[in-house]
């Protein structure tokens, strides 16, 4: 059997494993063992797979192949955000981030190699999307990241975030199926509260969310609370404007109880004046939320610059005058363009930069 006809192991359930087991008349106990191989101890080749005979072994390997992530680059900022340049096959490279503070460790990962999206304030939507990831290559970023802040800060992650290059939401199977992953007792055991997916805002698939009854929480990268600003940055509003959003957000928190989180970059006269703050503010009370105000961030010829530190307070001070939850966010790892909307491989070698660009 030739490589390119194996099938991806990482892409079986448990219960997949088990029929497949059968089916070879092999004791179905075994796919637990290897499901725990997978994902609980990372494994890189069925060789590892100590438990298992050693002809059932060589019968996987020449089966499937495991898609594993290779690491190819990493930057470490002065603030001690850590950015991951991960190799996932010829020529295509993701990025996820680790941000840790004196009290948490946050893992940012991509989700789809590129984007489709298109966003102007933001270097990922400079990519063509190239492909979605597998649920198993955005799982070893985590893996990772996590051992990345065992060994320098002494403790695991406390939260991961989908926040890096993609749309989460048009790689909805495997980015399901990879916080199912992660939160599992065969997987990394985390919790899912402690899981944050964002959105550019896809209003279908935001409702498909409440209708899977997911535990983990949403965010929605709002940047703006009128259409026709919103249409400016983001082609996504064109056709999931904000009245289907806020139906959308309804029924989500109506399904899951879950409270919402609104992102919002402030950009330098263009959403950063009192009367985009009340909007903000009268978007925001169709559902349970909390508001980050993101400080942008450069980008190469980015048409941007970032709001004074004077109008991010004030604008806070109004959605806080209206009963608002709000957080200032304050960028980190922005000297290695680890920042939010920075990810865009902008480190890598000429050739691969080329043909992910082109």
């Amino acid at each position: 059997m030739t490589s390119s006809s194996k099938k991806n192991i990482r892409n079986l359930s448990l219960v997949d494993l088990q029929e497949y087991l059968l089916s070879i008349e092999q004791k179905s106990f075994r796919a637990k063992q290897i499901y725990e191989w997978l994902w609980k101890k990372n494994a890189q080749s069925f060789v590892e797979m100590s438990n298992l005979p050693v002809n059932f072994r060589e019968l996987l390997t020449a089966e499937f192949y495991i898609d594993h992530i290779q690491l190819s680059d990493k930057q470490i900022s002065k603030d001690g955000t850590v950015k991951c340049a991960f190799s996932i096959g010829e020529s295509q490279v993701i990025e996820g981030v680790l941000i840790p503070t004196k009290s948490r460790s946050t893992a940012c990962i991509s989700s789809q190699v590129g984007c489709s999206l298109s966003c102007t304030f933001c270097a990922t939507g400079r990519l063509k999307l190239l492909r979605n990831l597998s649920a198993g290559e955005i799982v070893d970023q985590v893996v990772y990241l996590n051992e990345e802040s065992l060994k320098n800060h002494g403790r695991g992650l406390s939260n991961i975030v989908y926040m890096g290059m993609g749309e989460p939401l048009l790689n909805y199977k495997n980015v399901l199926k990879s916080t199912e992953l992660l939160c599992s007792e065969e997987g990394l055991g985390i919790s899912p509260r402690r899981i944050t997916v964002s959105t550019a805002g896809i209003a279908k698939m935001i409702k498909k969310l409440g209708d899977d009854d997911v535990k983990f929480n949403l965010a929605l990268s709002l940047h703006a609370a009128n259409d026709s600003k919103r249409d400016k940055i983001m082609e996504i509003n064109v056709s999931n404007n904000l009245a289907e959003l806020s139906e959308a957000l309804t029924y989500f928190y109506e399904k899951t109880g879950s409270r919402i989180t609104f992102e919002y970059i402030i950009l330098k006269d263009f959403n950063d004046q009192p009367e985009d703050a009340f909007e903000l503010a009268a978007f925001a009370k169709c559902v349970p939320c909390k508001i980050n105000i993101i400080e942008y961030n450069p980008i190469d010829d980015g048409i941007f610059q970032q709001a004074s530190i004077d109008k991010v307070n004030a604008f806070a001070s109004i959605l806080e005058s209206k009963n608002m939850i709000v957080n200032i966010r304050r960028s980190r790892g922005k000297d290695i363009d680890a920042a939010c909307g920075q990810l865009a491989n902008k480190n890598k070698t000429a050739a691969i930069e080329g043909r992910i660009l082109k």
